[in-house]
């Protein structure tokens, strides 16, 4: 398995949106009773990063919308994802962050 991620920014005009995936759930879809994911290449699809560049960058957003395990970790010991905000599908968290 890869330590890698996939990382690609949404620029819109007040917002810049992260989205970010383990590498090895780029494609795939996941569901669990009415919870469904799709991590799709266009959405999710940009730079394939490491583990440092990918700490550095998350402070870099308005928005983050991050999907697999390691990637949602990494947040999380960032200080850029609340645990209590994690939800897991089909057993790949998944998570969302919001600056104010």
């Amino acid at each position: 398995m890869s330590g890698n991620f996939y990382f690609k920014a949404h620029r819109h005009p007040k917002e810049v949106m992260l989205a970010v995936c383990d590498e090895e759930v780029l494609g795939q879809t996941f569901c669990e009773g009415e919870l469904r994911i799709t991590v799709g290449k266009g959405f999710y699809g940009g730079d394939l990063i490491e583990e440092e560049e990918l700490r550095s960058r998350l402070g870099m957003f308005t928005i983050v919308n991050i999907v697999g395990n390691r990637a949602v970790e990494i947040a999380i010991a960032e200080g850029v994802v609340d645990p209590e905000a994690v939800i897991v599908i089909d057993g790949v968290k998944h998570a969302q962050a919001v600056t104010l």
